[in-house]
């Protein structure tokens, strides 16, 4: 008799368990192979619904927040346009322009004057449909162009007839007054000191120093304190800061020599009036068109 031997036995089993374990890995590989194809593809895959909703969900599309332009961008660099910098106002771009800070306003079509973005570009000429615009000359009686927010006081009707255009050379003709009695503390210098720092007493009498029109009259501009900028002509513009107390309203028109503020030293470090002439926006030496003291 032939000796028993145990693997004669363990040979059957092991063929056995290595079929059931084929076996097992070809389903395990059907169902895997299953899966695959029944998933989406990911270019084709349809919008995915909300069942709760039963709308599809919308293609979500990236926008750059970047691009948007500012209002005026395409006039950026041309004649007659001003682009916005940081710090900017209108009163300020109004004074740099020689400009009336609400006809700008009104020129670029803007909504709310207080707000103005780094960037946007604003007309600061009028529009070409507008010859001239309304004369600032005192005794002007009907004003020529867009209608002001509030209407000027009626002249007379023998009153002097408005300035001609800057390109006429009639505005260079302006006899101009000091607006106050003091000493000068300071005379201009176009990096420092933009026009005459004149001296008086809180109280003191500030003047028209020629005819014009008050295109700015508050406090709204940083280091001038309680400001009148009247407006003269379409070339000269002049500025009376520091006041204390102002006795004029925006669009009025007012007479050489008269009486417009009072002395004072708001946003100044003592009582004085500064005073300046722009012209066409430009600062110029106030001691150049005054007459001699």
């Amino acid at each position: 008799m032939a000796a028993f031997s145990p693997t004669a036995l363990e040979a059957p089993r092991a063929g056995k368990g290595a079929a059931r374990l084929a076996l097992s890995c070809l389903l395990v590989a059907a169902a895997l192979l299953m899966a695959a194809c029944s998933a989406p593809r990911g270019p084709n895959r349809a919008p995915v619904e909300d069942r709760g909703t039963g709308m599809s969900r919308a293609p979500v599309v990236a926008v750059d927040a970047g691009v948007k332009p500012l209002p005026g961008f395409e006039n950026a660099g041309k004649p007659g346009y001003y682009t916005v910098k940081p710090g900017d106002t209108l009163i300020r771009i109004g004074l740099d322009t020689g400009q009336n800070w609400r006809d700008i306003g009104r020129w670029s079509n803007l909504e709310n004057p207080n707000l103005i973005e780094v960037g946007q570009v604003l007309r600061v000429v009028p529009p070409e449909s507008v010859a001239v615009a309304r004369p600032v000359t005192a005794g002007s009686a009907t004003p020529v162009g867009p209608a002001p927010a509030a209407s000027a006081p009626a002249q007379s009707a023998s009153a002097p007839k408005p300035a001609a255009p800057a390109a006429a050379g009639g505005d260079e003709d302006l006899a101009w007054i000091w607006p106050a009695q003091g000493a000068v503390l300071a005379g201009f210098d176009e990096a420092k000191n933009k026009g005459l720092d004149i001296a008086g007493k809180a109280g003191d009498t500030v003047m028209a120093s020629a005819d014009g029109r008050v295109v700015y009259a508050g406090a709204g501009l940083r280091g001038y304190g309680n400001l009148i900028i009247l407006k003269h002509n379409n070339t000269f513009l002049s500025a009376y800061a520091h006041n204390q107390t102002l006795l004029v309203k925006e669009d009025q028109s007012v007479r050489k020599g008269q009486k417009i503020a009072e002395m004072g030293n708001s946003d100044a470090d003592r009582v004085k009036l500064h005073f300046e002439i722009r012209r066409q926006g430009k600062p110029v030496d106030p001691a150049k068109y005054l007459p001699a003291k």
